[in-house]
């Protein structure tokens, strides 16, 4: 029985993957096995993604990958991590892949690689080129474009059947180490002071999971899928958590140099306290932007289609309170 090989299978995307895989099949590479895949059954190859010896035994008899493994961090300081994992740790995994006979890699990459901006009035599509001047600050964007550029390139220049799925912001249930529900978070504890200028897109995190299932199945190779739900400015996002958490949203307005300025001077008092600021600089200045997309391509060709964003909207406000609200501790670490 050919094996399916599953990167970050402990993260928030990776959980929901596994449950949509036979576990009989599945080989997961991490660091730190986890009780999760302990108890789902699966197999377990331990190493680092850039060690060659772990990623032979990782492929052997390997049919498929996914490869979701990444870090999630508004942290300049994280940036070469980042680069190491997302670029270094891509190309590792695609030239061990060549050698093995993979079938196909399909990699999990972000819609922030092409799908953010500052027109309300555009939705960004595959036929958009990447934002790599409008990401620059953020490392994190940054490093997931060149980490597409790595894979597609095995792609074009290799002939390895790479499909990238670009996901927006994952909302849903078990989102354990907060990378992509901790703004949800905020809002019900209230720690969002002002109603941010710009606008975002989401996907439940079990259609993300849907998606990456679907492209192995039926993506084109050397080709790239963005997968979404709803284009809403965060006043209708904060809008719609409202209703269905009765917890206020901010209603103050600030116009964007005093929005910038704000979380400059937030900044500096925290690191003068030796504290992490409650609003930091590069979450403000990512709210600005609009992360609109058109998922038609993926609808088209892999049959995607998303829930009801309300119910994805639910489960996140469900998941958050009963996980964090619950234990103080964990609030004043999110």
């Amino acid at each position: 029985m050919s094996k399916i090989l599953v990167t970050g299978a402990t993260g928030f995307l990776g959980k929901h993957l596994l449950r949509r895989l036979d576990p009989a099949r599945v080989r997961a590479l991490t660091r730190a096995p986890t009780k999760g895949l302990r108890k789902l059954g699966v197999e377990v190859v331990r190493g680092d993604l850039l060690d060659a010896g772990v990623l032979r035994d990782a492929l052997e008899g390997v049919q498929s990958v996914y490869h979701l493994a990444g870090l999630v961090s508004r942290n300049p300081d994280d940036a070469h991590v980042m680069y190491r994992l997302h670029v270094d740790g891509t190309r590792a995994l695609c030239e061990a892949a060549l050698r093995a006979r993979v079938a196909r890699v399909v990699v999990a990459s972000t819609s922030g690689t092409v799908a953010v901006g500052d027109d309300p009035d555009h939705a960004f599509t595959e036929e958009d080129g990447y934002a790599t001047e409008r990401v620059k600050r953020w490392p994190y964007y940054l490093s997931k474009i060149y980490q597409e550029q790595t894979a597609l390139r095995f792609a074009r220049e290799h002939g390895l059947d790479v499909v990238v799925v670009n996901p927006s912001l994952l909302l849903g249930r078990g989102d354990a180490r907060q990378s992509s529900t901790g703004d949800v978070l905020k809002f019900l504890t209230r720690d969002i002071p002002v109603v941010p200028s710009g606008g975002l897109n989401f996907v439940d995190v079990g259609d993300a999971a849907d998606a990456l299932v679907l492209a192995m199945q039926k993506g084109a190779a050397g080709e790239r899928y963005l997968v979404g739900g709803p284009n809403w400015t965060f006043e209708e996002f904060f809008g719609r958590l409202e209703r269905l958490s009765k917890v206020p949203a901010p209603r103050l307005k600030v116009p964007r140099r005093a929005q910038t300025f704000g979380a400059r001077l937030l900044e500096a008092l925290a690191s003068a306290q030796g504290r992490k600021p409650t609003l930091d600089l590069a979450a403000v200045e990512m709210a600005q932007k609009f992360w609109y997309l058109d998922a038609t391509k993926a609808r088209r060709v892999l049959g995607f289609r998303p829930r009801d964003p309300t119910d994805t909207l639910l489960d996140t406000i469900r998941y958050l309170r009963r996980r964090f609200l619950d234990r103080p501790e964990a609030i004043s670490q999110a």
